[in-house]
């Protein structure tokens, strides 16, 4: 990732062995997928390894929040929950970035799920020995919590490692279905489990699916992508030169930003539609049921039709028009007097999600060299991660000065400005056009000369 990102030199062909030999970095995705004569298997290892082991996380993620909810019914207690489960993930994501493009990746992977497994397998350790206090729990959440900044940044810098680019649009559709269906799946197994065993048998759960994992993920060869020792860069060195390319990386700056302002006003709707039900339509527990099922329906389902479709190869033209959708149906939330018809809005903003995120993810992929790809990626983790907590602050507090239908509609209406202006701008059009060419002179437009 310090090779000149203006650079066109051909690339080497790196050798499929089951080591992790140091190889040439520029157009890595390209020939180390091409030199893959089973890489639909390593595809479908990796995932299936991925599937198993998020599911076990989602179990003790909602078993987790049910514990304290019913043993402290504090919002206090849920409060630090939060903070301890996602700000470690926002701090480290950065340094998982530049661990993710200097030591090999399928090895950060399987240290950052060991650890977790660790800490959990300690938690119920103690648990079953009467250790029940909170602040262990809270220990044990940011542990996870730091090992979800590691292994994030490397997951989605390894995904283009072993697939064909042609592919990554269908691959990256079929993770988004996978974690929305386990989405589905995850809360009811959690309550299930919860309800006819215990906590730290969700905990034991966890730890079982994070060996099956791990040992999915020893069956696929993964090549380090650089030797940052034998090139005699430090480890700050090549985090402020990840800072630095994506200052002046014109597509990739401006799609982070366009990513982190759309993230923040999608919270709108994800965390202010309970409230507006609960005041509008009845406060019901199957009419929230309801809502949730639909948006994470439409998720699964638009995630399949990604992963079918492929999406069009103007990538640039997906990511815009589903902010624009996102506006669309956020005012029709908003406007909303019946409430199946604002089920059915809902469901259409969960099928937009990955027309929005999948393609986002796939652009930084295809466009990002494969040396840089584990830092950039760690600043997309840093957006997901503070997107919920800023959200929750911004949007909570407003909720109760105005109702939930002002938000919305306001939400929508900013979308409009957000995507107006980042279409119009100069630098924005240059971006997206070089976005769109991704090969010679328009994506060496992509980096700009400070």
């Amino acid at each position: 990732r310090d090779e000149d990102p203006m650079s066109t030199t051909e690339p080497q062909q790196p050798t499929p062995t089951s080591t992790t030999p140091d190889v040439e970095p520029h157009g890595l995705a390209e020939a180390t997928a091409a030199a893959r004569p089973h890489w639909k298997r390593d595809v479908v290892i990796f995932l299936s390894g991925q599937t198993i082991s998020l599911f076990g996380s989602m179990l003790v993620q909602y078993a987790v929040m049910w514990h304290i909810t019913l043993e402290t019914k504090s919002g206090v207690a849920l409060a630090l929950a939060a903070v301890f489960g996602f700000l470690p993930q926002a701090i480290v994501s950065i340094f998982g970035g530049v661990w993710a493009d200097r030591v090999n990746r399928k090895a950060l992977i399987i240290g950052a799920d060991a650890t977790i497994a660790a800490s959990t397998l300690a938690l119920a350790i103690l648990m079953l020995n009467g250790m029940t206090d909170l602040w262990l729990i809270f220990v044990a959440l940011a542990i996870r919590s730091t090992g979800a900044g590691i292994q994030m940044p490397a997951v989605s810098a390894l995904i283009p490692q072993i697939t064909l680019t042609e592919h990554l649009m269908r691959v990256n559709g079929i993770n988004g279905s996978i974690q929305s269906a386990m989405a589905l799946i995850a809360p009811a197994a959690a309550g299930a489990l919860y309800a006819l065993a215990s906590l730290t048998a969700i905990f034991f759960v966890d730890v079982v699916t994070a060996a099956i994992g791990i040992g999915l993920l020893m069956l696929v060869a993964v090549p380090t992508i650089r030797n940052a020792a034998a090139e005699g860069t430090g480890y700050f060195t090549d985090l402020v030169e990840g800072v630095r390319y994506i200052a002046h990386h014109a597509f990739v700056r401006w799609l982070l930003v366009l990513f982190g302002v759309v993230f923040l006003l999608t919270v709108a709707p994800s965390y202010l539609t309970p409230l507006m039900v609960a005041r509008t339509f009845g406060d019901e527990v199957w009419k929230l049921t309801v809502l949730e099922l639909a948006f994470s329906i439409g998720m699964v389902i638009g995630g399949i039709v990604i992963a079918v479709w492929g999406g069009t190869k103007n990538r640039v033209a997906m990511i815009v028009v589903s902010s624009v959708l996102f506006g669309v149906l956020s005012i029709a939330l908003g406007l909303s007097t019946n409430l199946w018809v604002f089920f059915g809005f809902m469901f259409l903003v969960g099928i937009a999600v990955p027309f929005f995120s999948t393609p986002s993810m796939t652009l930084l992929q295809e466009t990002v060299e494969p040396e840089r790809q584990g830092r950039v990626f760690g600043f997309v983790g840093i957006v997901m991660a503070v997107a919920m907590p800023i959200g929750m602050v911004v949007f909570g507090p407003l909720a109760d000065q105005f109702s939930v239908e002002i938000l919305l509609v306001a939400a929508g209406i900013l979308m409009f400005l957000v995507i107006a202006t980042a279409v119009l701008v100069p630098a924005g059009r240059r971006a997206m056009h070089a976005a769109n060419a991704a090969t010679g002179p328009a994506r060496d437009a992509l980096v700009e000369e400070s």
